[in-house]
């Protein structure tokens, strides 16, 4: 869980998760988006990686990302049962 907080703290990351929330896609059509360099974006794709917060295929040359929503599944399961224990 540590992780997938970790990978949320950073507004590029989260503008990436609401980007792949809409469609699967390449890190070229999410850099599309961002005014950073592609080492720091493929930083923030692999903390997302890491994190199980998203997943990757490839297609020939590209590496498509979509998000893992079991990792968000738990991570509300989590609140919730935080919030309960109060």
């Amino acid at each position: 869980m540590d992780g997938v907080f970790k990978a949320l703290s950073d507004k590029n990351r989260r503008k990436i998760l609401k980007m792949l929330r809409e469609k699967d896609m390449s890190a070229g059509e999410i850099a599309k988006s961002f005014n950073i360099s592609k080492p720091s974006l493929s930083h923030h794709l692999n903390i997302l990686k890491q994190a199980n917060l998203v997943q990757t295929e490839r297609h020939g040359q590209n590496i498509i990302y979509s998000l893992n929503t079991t990792v968000f599944q738990e991570l509300l399961t989590w609140i919730y049962d935080f919030k309960d224990k109060e």
